[in-house]
C-alpha cells in the first residue's frame, strides 16, 4: 500500500513549499536519532517523514506522485545514494544547517569556528552618560597560547590523524539505506589527536589571559545599551576569528537628579519670603548653575522648564530638557522675633493661628449654609 506522504508530514494536498519545509523541521527535530538515542520507533519516524519530505520537495517527483500516488518512476532520492541527494545529510544540512554542532550530518567540527562572545556589566555616572566618556575595562578571556600558537601541540611537533574516524572528526553508522554521523569520541570531532601536548596549555591551546580593553561610551546612553567591541571575545578555533565583547550598560541613580527619557528632573526648595514676594534663584543644571525668576505668589509644586538642559538623543539632534519642581521650605526652628513677625503677619492677614483645623472646617461649614 503506497504511503501518503502529506499525512505523515501532516500538511494540506496543496500545501506550498514553505509550508512542506515549516512541518519537516519541525517532525525532523522532534525524531532526530540525537535526540532520541536507541529508540527505534523514533527512528523509523525519521526515515518515513524524511522520505516524504524527499520527495514533496522536488516538484517533479512532487507531481509524479500526485498524479499516480507512489514515488516509484520519479525517484525518491534514495536509490542506494548513486543519484539524487546521493547522500541524506545532504538534505538534512539544506534545511537545518549544521544544528547539530558538527555531529549530525555533512560538516567537520574542525572547521574555523568564531570564538565565544562575551558579556560585561559596566556601571557609569550620569555626567558620564550625558556627556559620553571613554573607559578603560579589563577582561578575562580565552586567548590563543602564545608557546603553541594555538595548536595545543609542543612547538616543533604536529598533532596525528585519528585512526579511528580518519581525521573527519566523524563516525557514521549505517542503518540501512540512511548513514547517520555522530562526533568521533576518540578525537572529540577534532580530527586530530595530540599525542605530545604543549607544556604551557596542557594541550588546550589557549590559555587565561586579561586584556585590557578601550571603551568609548557616547552621550545620550542609558541603562540597558548594549555596546558591541568587535573581535574583543574568545579566541576562535582553528583559525576563526574572535567573538565579539557586548557591554551592558547601567546608569547609577544621581543623589539629585531624576531621569526620564532624555529629560533630567529635579526639586529645588524655595523659601516662604521668596514664594510669596518672588525673586531669582541659582538652579543647578547637569553642566553648571543657570537663574529662574520666581514669581510672586508661587506655590509648592510649581514646575519651571529650562529648554536644552537635559540629555542628548543618542540617535538624533538635539537635547532634552530639565524640569524643575520647586516647594516651600517651612522652617523648623523659628526664633522669637520670626515667630513675632509671623504673627503680626496672620493678625494683617485676618488668619487666627489660635484656631486648629477642625475650628476652621467648621467655619467653612457655616459660611456654606
Amino acid at each position: 500500500m503506497a504511503k501518503d506522504y502529506y499525512e505523515i508530514l501532516g500538511v494540506d494536498r496543496n500545501a506550498a513549499d514553505t509550508d512542506l519545509k515549516k512541518a519537516y523541521r519541525k517532525l525532523a527535530l522532534r525524531y532526530h536519532p540525537d535526540r532520541n538515542p536507541d529508540d527505534k520507533a523514533a527512528e523509523e519516524k525519521f526515515k518515513e517523514i524524511n522520505e516524504a519530505y524527499a520527495c514533496l520537495s522536488d516538484p517533479q517527483k512532487r507531481a509524479h506522485y500526485d498524479q499516480f500516488g507512489t514515488a516509484e518512476g520519479a525517484g525518491t532520492g534514495f536509490e542506494g545514494f548513486g543519484g539524487g541527494f546521493g547522500d541524506f545529510g545532504d538534505i538534512f544540512e539544506n534545511v537545518f544547517g549544521n544544528i547539530f554542532g558538527g555531529s549530525g550530518f555533512g560538516g567537520r567540527s574542525n572547521r574555523p569556528t568564531k570564538g565565544q562572545d562575551l558579556r560585561y556589566d559596566l556601571e557609569v555616572n550620569l555626567k558620564d552618560a550625558v556627556f559620553g566618556t571613554e573607559k578603560e575595562i579589563k577582561i578575562p578571556r580565552w586567548e590563543n597560547c602564545s608557546t603553541c600558537s594555538g595548536t595545543g601541540s609542543k612547538p616543533g611537533t604536529e598533532p596525528t590523524i585519528c585512526q579511528t574516524c580518519r581525521g573527519t572528526g566523524q563516525t557514521k553508522l549505517q542503518q540501512g539505506f540512511f548513514t547517520i554521523a555522530r562526533t568521533c569520541g576518540s578525537c572529540r570531532g577534532e580530527g586530530r589527536i595530540i599525542t605530545d601536548p604543549c607544556t604551557k596549555c596542557e594541550g588546550q591551546g589557549k590559555t587565561r589571559k586579561e586584556r585590557t580593553v578601550s571603551l568609548k561610551i557616547p552621550a545620550g546612553v542609558d541603562t540597558g545599551i548594549r555596546l558591541r567591541v568587535t573581535g574583543e571575545g574568545e579566541a576562535g578555533s582553528h583559525g576563526g576569528p574572535p567573538g565579539d565583547l557586548y557591554v551592558i550598560l547601567y546608569v547609577e541613580p544621581h543623589p539629585f537628579f531624576k531621569r526620564k527619557d532624555n529629560d533630567l528632573l529635579c526639586e529645588v526648595p524655595i523659601s516662604f519670603a521668596q514664594a510669596a514676594m518672588g525673586g531669582e534663584i541659582e538652579v543647578p543644571t547637569i553642566d553648571g548653575q543657570e537663574t529662574i525668576r520666581i514669581p510672586s505668589g508661587t506655590p509648592s509644586g510649581k514646575v519651571f522648564h529650562l529648554r536644552g538642559k537635559g540629555v542628548p538623543r543618542l540617535q538624533g539632534y538635539g537635547k532634552g530638557d530639565q524640569y524643575i519642581s520647586v516647594f516651600v521650605d517651612v522652617p523648623r526652628k523659628l526664633s522669637a522675633r520670626q515667630k513675632e513677625l509671623l504673627r503680626e503677619f496672620a493678625d494683617i492677614s485676618g488668619d487666627d493661628i489660635s484656631k486648629g483645623f477642625m475650628d476652621k472646617i467648621k467655619e467653612l461649614f457655616q459660611e456654606a449654609k
